[in-house]
């Protein structure tokens, strides 16, 4: 069961708050429908709920807030707005994603897919998807992680009509297994049909909390549909006696021989159509507006329905029926039969489900949730099975998730080929232009160039892992978009590493390849000290990538990441240069053999020529620079990461 108390948002300057003082339930095994015009307060209700938006007031989930519950995404599957994504990811690749997100098998994607009916469509981008797979691709991530409850932002939004009702199955399926649902709407219509109970908000406060049977009757119009070959007439003649008479008849033409009559009733509309001898296809009482193919629910939202498929002017006349009139089978006291038809009309539709009429008791909640459970019942979608395995102690697998999400799409290959291609091109320019040194020839790094491409890709590289987390959320929503978890970074940091490494690694494999190819062996042999080079190199560009990563998850912008990198060399190694190159009184000599007497114990394997070279590295103005950068970024992300979870 979910429980909000008290939700209240916080105002800006001088308005009103968005939500005022909301409190109600959602019981499980109910769907729950949250009503109100646009503005109303909908989704900043749930996301107070969520805990995504600061505020006062407490949401239970089950007894227990969502930020003490262990697995959040395991407790509330949740769809707001649109499903965040890259653009170029695939629908298998941004689930699979969510389940290292959630801590749950891959296996799931597969059980989840058929369900929603992405099969043959789990290939394709999430650019590509229309308004109705996209809100289906929304469904599968909050099922993905088998939550007990559903909240959902206005889920049917922009879809068909057959794409809404298969939505709300799904959701009534859910809450037939014992589940909670919770959606917003905008159209009374849709909560009155779909829901077990209404709440309505206005202006940011909650004005009803109703049984869907008692908004229906309280708060929704009862009409007359009517059906007709002469609906303009039958309508004319309608208004014309409702005038004489002095009545408040509404008559609203609508699309085809269909006629909304609001103000009258089923024998003062089929009298008059006898009286005038016009032909009648169909006339029913129907609570609400709900349009001509709305599948009521049965706790009581209709109050009769009558079929007249009769001529009202003579008896020879009234047993003959056009091809659009009902079947002659159809009851025409109201009570279904066991052979009659099932017809696209929506009378016969009503009486098929077993509605009922004003002197019979509609079936309750409780008896509609074991009638959807039990195997006589009307059929509802499969849900994916439950999960059978062990969850993972954390509810994010952040390595699984880094790696796909940094394999997912083509944009670090990209950046990879193009760092490599510049690369060999800018070292066989460099060598056919001379006085440039081997090691910078190997590195394609330029004097006037403050970092080479090498550096430049790992740097982007390492900010697009945060990057594109705020550009393209792919996380679990339940918790915000990206998480400051300390285990997500040090996923960030290793997977940008390995990149950086192998980047670096191949950068200079293809120059040399190149320069031996264009210039032959002279400018491809290796350097002496090409140990203490490597160092410097791998040092360099492994740098720049945790540059990019801290600097893009502190300012939550690839843009920025790169900036960052390449404020290094431009701004922060000239004022290092600077402080280095100052007058000095004391000398570092000997700091290698002062650290073996500090440790009392003697280096293996030559460790202390190591140790010294690491030392001369970080002394250099680049090394400096950058070690300085990357402890002020990591105290950075340490402080907003602490300060998140004061908040």
């Amino acid at each position: 069961m979910i429980q909000a108390i008290g939700l209240t948002s916080t105002p800006r300057k001088e308005l009103p708050p968005a939500v005022d003082d909301v409190s109600f339930e959602a019981r499980p095994g109910r769907v729950t429908a949250l009503l109100g015009a646009p503005g109303a307060g909908k989704t900043t209700t749930l996301r107070l709920m969520l805990e995504l938006q600061r505020g006062r007031g407490i949401t239970y989930f089950r007894g227990r807030p969502l930020h003490r519950i262990a697995h959040p995404s395991r407790e509330a599957g949740v769809l707001l707005s649109e499903v965040p994504g890259h653009p170029a990811r695939t629908i298998r690749g941004q689930l699979g994603m969510v389940c290292a997100a959630v801590g749950v098998p891959i296996r799931r994607v597969d059980e989840v897919i058929e369900v929603v009916g992405l099969v043959s469509l789990c290939d394709e981008r999430l650019g590509t998807l229309s308004r109705g797979m996209d809100r289906r691709l929304g469904l599968a991530c909050a099922l993905l992680s088998d939550p007990h409850a559903l909240v959902l932002d206005d889920p049917a939004g922009g879809l068909s009509v057959a794409e809404g009702r298969w939505l709300h199955e799904i959701l009534r399926a859910h809450a037939a297994h014992g589940g909670t649902v919770l959606f917003s709407t905008d159209d009374p219509k849709e909560a009155a049909r779909t829901a077990d109970r209404v709440i309505t908000l206005e202006g940011g406060r909650l004005v009803a909390d109703q049984e869907a049977a008692d908004f229906a009757r309280t708060r929704l119009r009862p009409r007359v549909a009517v059906r007709s070959p002469h609906a303009a007439r039958l309508g004319a003649l309608l208004a014309k006696e409702a005038r004489a008479a002095q009545r408040s008849v509404e008559v609203v033409r609508e699309d085809g021989n269909r006629l909304s009559v609001y103000g009258s009733t089923c024998a003062d509309i089929g009298e008059t159509a006898f009286r005038h001898g016009i032909l009648v296809h169909q006339l029913a009482d129907e609570t609400g507006d709900m349009g001509p193919h709305a599948t009521l629910p049965a706790d009581g939202l209709a109050s009769a329905t009558v079929v007249a498929s009769a001529l009202l002017t003579s008896a020879s006349a009234t047993s003959t029926l056009t091809d659009d009139a009902l079947t002659d089978d159809a009851p025409t006291n109201g009570a279904p039969t066991e052979d009659a038809p099932a017809t696209d009309e929506p009378a016969t539709a009503v009486a098929a489900t077993g509605a009922h009429t004003p002197d019979e008791p509609g079936p309750t909640a409780e008896s509609r949730t074991r009638a959807a459970a039990s195997p006589g019942a009307r059929d509802l979608p499969q849900l994916p099975p439950p999960i059978a395995v062990r969850q993972a102690p954390s509810p994010l697998r952040p390595l699984r998730y880094e790696l796909r999400r940094a394999t997912g799409v083509g944009t670090g290959y990209l950046t990879s080929i193009t760092v490599l291609v510049s690369s060999a091109l800018l070292s066989v320019l460099l060598a056919r232009i001379g006085h440039t040194p081997q090691p910078r020839l190997l590195a394609a790094w330029p004097r006037d160039c403050p970092l080479p491409p090498a550096a430049l890709g790992a740097g982007l590289l390492g900010a697009l892992a945060f990057g594109e987390e705020f550009r393209h959320p792919a996380l679990a929503a339940d918790r915000g978009t990206v998480p400051r978890r300390l285990g997500l970074l040090a996923a960030k940091l290793l997977v940008a590493s390995v990149t950086a490494l192998a980047l670096a690694v191949l950068t200079v494999g293809c120059d040399l390849e190149m320069l031996y190819l264009v210039y032959g062996r002279d400018l491809a042999g290796v350097p002496a000290d090409w140990l203490s080079l490597s160092a410097s190199w791998i040092g360099l560009t492994v740098g720049c990538a945790w540059a990019g990563v801290l600097a893009a998850g502190i300012f939550r912008s690839t843009t920025a990441g790169l900036a960052a990198v390449l404020a290094v060399p431009v701004v922060v190694v000239p004022l290092v240069q600077k402080t280095l190159t100052g007058p000095s009184v004391r000398k570092a000599a000997g700091f290698s053999e002062r650290l073996r007497e500090l440790l009392l114990m003697q280096w293996p394997f030559g460790g202390a020529r190591y140790i010294a070279a690491g030392a001369r590295l970080v002394a250099q103005p680049v090394g400096s620079a950058l070690m300085l950068s990357l402890t002020a970024l990591l105290c950075a992300y340490l402080l907003t990461t602490l300060r998140s979870r004061v908040r």
